[in-house]
């Protein structure tokens, strides 16, 4: 630490006894001094424990301090004293030496972008010549000291990126000849001092991403020479103090991420000419967005994303020429009619924007084909939830740097235009939920630099373009929910950082290629609900990432891939809907699994336990008959290997059911051979016996909904009080249908489903049409369905039928 000050009386006694060395004493004076600073130097060395860089290598006794790197001394009158230290990107590491208190002469210290660590030394509060600090983008702890306020000279303090916390100092407002506080991107508590309005040559404040909260403070008004102010990413709430935007000097005012809320001024762009930068997203702003913020010529950027601003988006932003973004998404602008797209009219005179990000408010009307000559500067445009209808014009292939085009979720139709492979920067292409129609062009196996494409729920149609292939770099395909159809190609399988696959609730037809195991870094793959047949692809075992699959909904034969066991990642399984059959594997106990579904399919054998399978909640086996086992709450019949172990009963009550048995058999024997004999002694004509032939067979929803094409519309035979009935041909062996669907939320649907039930299975007539069977089971949904499947009669009416041979 600094020695003490030498005490007058010591100081008077030396010279007496010395007075005849007095040019010596000064001489040792000096020497002192100098070899204070070299000591504090050594000190702050010592306490660095890595140096990657080799930064401090020259700090050693064979060269004077003041030529070591990063060390500047003094001029004329202190030409040995420590004037200032900058070590910046260094990578030192290690903490700050409380020492560097001693190197009084300091005016400037740069110690930025290192790993510095631990508390700012208190004794910095000693450094009374300091002007400039910057310890920003270091790993500093710790309060920042109230004694650095005795740095009365101070200009520049930067403390940003660190990871200092507690609150700012009241006494920071002493520093009068502060003009750059920048204190953002830490842990600093509390609310904004007001003493900071006495800082009247600050030009800079950046408090920046803290957990700062409270109100801005109305005496910040006072700073009249604030050109930058920084509060964003906050916690702070209530209005702008109105003074602020009288603060004519203000070129960049930054306000985002906080619960701030009221209106933008009407005079905004008048109070502030100066502005360039606006930034209040994410906020609770309301109102309409200022007109008057086209008179501050020199805007650049406007953020004004994500709170609830109404009205029309001002027509005359195109008077900013210098306008790069324009982000006014998450709002509530445009008055539902159909000029509230002329804003991009005007805009096509701003040649440097580069994003305008629109989406997710209430704008309505076709797009303008003036769009398509905004400048080709511009990387980003989102136009997504919206009420935006019409077509997308042709003229969008001009716009040659967009790399996000966002369209999705309005109510565009038309095609998606051929000229889209033009687009050759994009990365990500939004067309969802709208109602595009026709083919995806193969131009888009152009953009080889795209990573996302959504145009899942459209009506687009046919193939997909085996140019997909060419797009290297995509990893999330969603294409589901449209109409395509013919079998899926193998390019689309063949994609090294794919990771999510959804083509979904389509008519893709065929098998599942092979190829689906090179996608080595899929996490999610959906196929439901498509006409997918044969083996599901063993070399799904090879998607060794895979934490969502879904094949559910086709018609997928044989058994569960042995290879599924490798996929130790799984969490998602959905195989319903399918003709799986044999057993189901046990390995499927070892997975990580957190839902199965294997319900209407065709297993059989013994459920397992463990795992997944031992909770009811997460497993779906519905609709597999012949399975037996699991857990109880899932309400399977017991195995025979099971039930024979659990019947230990004495021979005598063996003896007495066997007894019993054969007595019933007798009495029913009896009672056939009398019926017989009264039916052959009646007089009235026999009614229909139904045969061994018209057993009920089981049918299950699943087998019924792919006959009925999913019960479609143009299946639909007729309808009635408690339901509808639909034609259909059983895919077990092309057998005609009529199945007859009772609407189970019908009063009275229920009743007459038993009743029909209760008839029918008793009653047989060569003028009654012949049912085949009933079908009580759940649908997809977990819903409960009911219907009768009987035989189809095509082409003819019930008179037609009665009365078809003359008779009766």
């Amino acid at each position: 630490m600094e020695l003490p000050p030498m005490t007058l009386w010591a100081f008077w006694s030396f010279l007496l006894v010395s007075s005849t060395h007095v040019p010596s004493f000064f001489g040792s004076a000096a020497h002192f001094s100098n070899e204070t600073n070299h000591l504090a130097l050594l000190h702050f060395k010592d306490l660095i424990t890595d140096d990657p860089l080799h930064s401090l290598s020259s700090w050693n006794h064979t060269l004077h301090f003041c030529r070591w790197q990063g060390v500047t001394c003094g001029g004329r009158r202190h030409p040995q004293r420590v004037t200032a230290l900058i070590l910046t990107n260094n990578n030192l590491v290690g903490p700050i030496s409380p020492f560097i208190g001693n190197l009084t002469f300091l005016k400037r210290i740069d110690l930025a972008n290192n790993s510095f660590s631990g508390p700012i030394p208190e004794q910095m509060g000693q450094l009374f010549r300091l002007r400039f600090l910057a310890l920003h983008n270091n790993t500093l702890t710790g309060e920042i000291p109230t004694n650095l306020t005795y740095c009365s000279k101070l200009e520049f303090l930067y403390l940003s990126r660190n990871r200092l916390s507690g609150r700012i100092p009241t006494e920071i407002g002493s520093l009068s000849k502060l003009t750059e506080l920048i204190l953002g991107k830490n842990n600093l508590t509390g609310s904004i001092p007001l003493s900071l309005g006495n800082l009247s040559s600050l030009s800079f404040l950046y408090l920046t991403t803290n957990s700062l909260d409270g109100s801005i403070p109305d005496d910040l008004g006072r700073l009249a020479s604030l050109e930058q102010f920084h509060i964003g990413e906050n916690e702070l709430s209530g209005r702008i103090p109105p003074q602020l935007y009288n603060l004519s000097s203000i070129r960049v005012l930054d306000v985002g991420l906080n619960r701030l809320h009221g209106n933008l001024p009407p005079n905004l762009g008048l109070t502030l000419p100066n502005l360039q930068e606006l930034y209040a997203g994410t906020n609770q702003f309301t109102g309409p967005i200022p007109i008057s913020l086209s008179n501050a010529s020199g805007l650049v950027n406007i953020d004004l994303d994500s709170n609830s601003f109404s009205g029309s988006i001002p027509t005359n932003f195109g008077s900013l020429e210098g306008l790069s973004n324009l982000l006014l998404w998450d709002n509530k602008l445009g008055i539902g009619k159909s000029h509230d797209l002329i804003f991009l009219d005007s805009l096509t005179n701003c040649s440097s924007l580069r994003a305008v990000q629109v989406a997710s408010n209430h704008l309505s009307g076709a797009l303008p084909d003036s769009m398509s000559n905004i400048s080709t500067q511009l990387t980003s445009l989102s136009l997504g939830d919206n009420k935006i209808f019409g077509s997308i014009p042709s003229g969008i292939q001009n716009l040659v740097d967009l790399t996000v085009l966002d369209m999705g979720n309005n109510f565009l139709t038309g095609t998606i235009p051929i000229g889209i492979g033009k687009l050759n920067k994009a990365g990500m292409l939004f067309f969802y939920a709208n109602e595009l129609s026709g083919k995806i062009p193969s131009s888009l196996g152009n953009i080889s630099q795209l990573f996302v494409l959504s145009l899942y729920e459209n009506n687009l149609s046919g193939s997909i373009p085996s140019t997909i292939g060419n797009c290297k770099n995509l990893q999330f395909i969603y294409l589901d929910s449209n109409k395509f159809s013919s079998s899926l190609p193998k390019q689309l399988f063949i994609f090294q950082s794919l990771i999510y696959l959804d083509i979904g609730n389509n008519s893709f037809t065929d098998s599942l290629p092979l190829e689906v195991g090179y996608l080595k870094t899929l996490s999610s793959l959906r196929v439901s609900n498509n006409k997918l047949s044969g083996e599901i692809p063993s070399s799904l075992g090879n998607c060794l990432s895979l934490e969502y699959l879904s094949l559910d909904g086709n018609f997928f034969q044989e058994s569960i891939p042995p290879t599924f066991s490798t996929l130790r990642g799984l969490r998602y399984l959905d195989l319903s809907g399918n003709n799986l059959s044999g057993e189901i594997p046990k390995y499927l106990e070892k997975l990580a699994l957190e839902y199965l579904n294997l319900s209407f399919n065709n297993f059989e054998g013994e459920l397992p336990k463990q795992g997944v399978f031992g909770n009811a909640s997460q497993v779906s086996v519905l609709g597999n008959n012949k399975l037996c086992g699991g857990i109880p709450e899932l309400n399977l019949p017991q195995c025979s290997s099971q039930a024979s172990k659990k019947r230990r009963k004495s021979l005598a009550s063996k003896v007495k059911i066997s007894v019993v048995v054969v007595v019933l058999f007798l009495m029913l024997v009896s009672c056939i051979f009398a019926t017989l004999y009264w039916l052959r002694k009646s007089r009235r004509k026999p009614v229909d016996v139904p045969s061994a032939e018209d057993h009920f067979v089981t049918m299950s929803y699943a087998e019924l909904f792919k006959a009925t094409d999913g019960f479609s519309s143009a299946n639909l035979v007729g309808t009635g009080s408690f339901g509808a009935v639909y034609k259909g041909a059983l895919d077990r062996d092309g057998t005609m249908v009529a199945v007859k669907v009772f609407n189970l939320q019908q009063e009275g649907a229920l009743r007459s489903f038993m009743a029909e039930c209760e008839a029918l299975k008793n009653i047989r007539h060569r003028n009654l049409v012949k049912i085949l069977t009933c079908c009580v089971s759940i649908d997809f949904k977990g819903n409960d369905f009911k219907a009768l499947v009987y035989e189809y009669m095509p082409n003819e009416s019930l008179d037609k039928w009665l009365y078809k041979d003359g008779h009766e």
